[in-house]
Formats: C-alpha cells, structure tokens, sequence
C-alpha cells in the first residue's frame, strides 16, 4: 500500500530527472561523448532558480536564467575539449569540479537554499511540487497541476522542439559529428563546433531539469547533483533495452529516455518500499546501470543463434 502511494511521486520525479536524461542522451548517444559536466550543472540549474525566485524575480525569468547558466556550463566543457585539446571526460570533471565552488557562491555559501512554501502564495507560483501530489489528490488542487501532468508537458514540448532541431541542417551536422568526425569533416561540418553546441544543449536541459527539481524539492542543495550522470545514463541505457526494437522514431527514443528514467525511479521506490536502507540508493543505482548495460552484451554473446560459416567456400 506504501508503494502505491508513492508511486504519483515516483512518476513525477522520473519526468523532471527525465528531462535530464534527454541531456545525456545527447551527448551520450548522438555526440559520442561521456560529459561528467552534468552532475554539476544540475545543480547550477537548481541554484540560480532558487536564489532569483527567492529573490523576487519572475519565475519563467527565474528557469530562464537557469537554463542559460548550464548552457554556460556546456560551453565551458566545449572549449575545453576543442579550444585547449582535453579528453572529453576530463573536461567534463575539471567543469563539474570548478562548478561545485561557482555553486556554492551562487547560493551565498550555503550548502542549501530553501524556497519558503508555507505560504499559499509563493507554493502557487511554482510549476511543480511534492506538496501538489497530495493537494489534487485529496481535492485541493485541480489536476492540472499534479507534477504528472506538467512534467508531462513540459517533456513533451523538449521533445518536438527536439524533434524539428535534430531534423534541420545543423542538427544533422550534430548527428553526423557523432557517428563519424572524419567523415563530417569530410563534408564540411565543422565538428568543433557541432561538439560545443552539443554540450551547450545538453547541459542547458540539464539545468532546466535542475530547475524543476529544486520546485519540486523546494529547495536547492550542494549535492542535489551527485550521481546525476548515472542516473541519466540508466534511464538511457533502460529506455534502449527495455523500447529500443519498439521505438525506432528519433522522437520515440527520446521519449524512451523518459520512460527509463521513470521505470528506474519506479523500481527504486519499489525497493525502498521493500524496507531498504535509503543510504544504499547509490548502490543500488549502480547496480541497476551495470545490470542494464549488461543485458545487450549477454544478449548477443548467450542467446543470440551462430552463424554458420563456409560462405567462402561458396564463393
């Protein structure tokens, strides 16, 4: 019954990370890039909404300024992988560790920054919160504000936004970028450029992700961000085992990305409800990755039929 109860919460939490998980996605999968940047912008997005909408700022100004502030983030990673010659994981640890003091100093020096909502007038500003769960369903509050249904249109509109960018010139010179620089290159693609704007992209969702987050929290943390990058990569590599022979559309996979995402948050309140010590979610959070990123492998190696050889002698 515990579980049930939880579940609302659970699918709310796995539509905000999922929109995080559309940032790795992009990197991860389409530029061919392992970014480490996104366990610190997550937070950067987190951080600059709570202290301008504590501040009084307009709150789409407030996500706004998030955004921009991971896209930073991403530029900064861009560079430092084209610009100054870094490998791509290290420049996406040397951002994220350069991003937890830049953090800190955007909160003030406080490891945690609180949005105050025991006021009916600022809980009815925000787009999403955990309070919002309980309010529609005991009546309080119109369904349309259940965190379900706004994650829901907000994952919705990234993904045909999404959807129309990757399809024109430039979005295809991304895709190609990933699949093969040399031949990108070939073409006339600057593949620099592709990469920058990649990670511009991907650490902007990211930071929006984080936005909605610290709604949904109500609050901002330091670490709000650590195991991001894991988190993301389980919805990816969850969505592609689970729907990847399903959804063959580019829009489908994206909308697979956020269907992992909320699988795996289902699966982790289903474990807790099973009385698991919440500090082994790590863990357990690398446990279901391997376990995920495993399946294709024992897939092919176990079950899939032999080839007969001796074509050469036929030919």
């Amino acid at each position: 019954m515990d579980f049930l109860n939880a579940l609302p919460g659970a699918v709310s939490q796995g539509l905000i990370w999922g929109i995080m998980a559309i940032g790795v996605y992009i990197t991860f999968r389409i530029l061919d890039i392992a970014d480490l940047t996104v366990d610190g912008s997550l937070c950067t997005g987190a951080a600059v909404f709570a202290v301008l909408f504590t501040g009084g700022v307009n709150l789409w100004l407030a996500m706004l300024a998030a955004t921009l502030a991971g896209m930073a983030a991403g530029l900064v990673t861009g560079l430092l992988q084209t610009a100054c010659g870094i490998p791509a994981i290290l420049a996406g640890i040397l951002t994220q560790l350069g991003l937890y003091s830049i953090n800190m100093a955007i909160m003030g020096m406080k490891a945690t920054v609180a949005i105050n909502v025991t006021t009916n007038e600022m809980l009815d500003k925000l787009l999403v919160s955990l309070r919002f769960v309980t309010d529609v369903a005991k009546g309080a509050r119109p369904f349309w504000r259940h965190p379900i249904f706004v994650g829901g249109l907000f994952t919705l509109a990234i993904i045909a936004v999404l959807y129309w960018f990757f399809g024109t010139e430039l979005g295809c010179s991304l895709r190609a970028t990933g699949a093969n620089a040399n031949m990108a290159r070939a073409q006339g693609i600057n593949t620099n450029f592709a990469k920058v704007l990649g990670l511009v992209v991907s650490n902007g969702l990211v930071a929006l992700s984080g936005a909605l987050l610290a709604q949904y929290n109500s609050a901002s943390e330091i670490n709000m961000g650590r195991g991001a990058i894991v988190i993301g990569l389980a919805a990816v590599i969850i969505g592609e085992v689970i729907f990847g022979k399903v959804f063959i559309n580019f829009a489908l996979k994206l909308f697979a990305v956020v269907l992992g995402s909320i699988i795996y948050y289902i699966v982790l309140q289903a474990v807790l409800a099973l009385g698991l010590n919440a500090n082994y979610l790590k863990l357990l959070a690398a446990l279901v990755v391997a376990l995920f990123l495993s399946v294709p492998y024992w897939k092919d190696r176990y079950f899939s039929k032999s080839v007969k050889k001796g074509g050469a002698r036929n030919a």
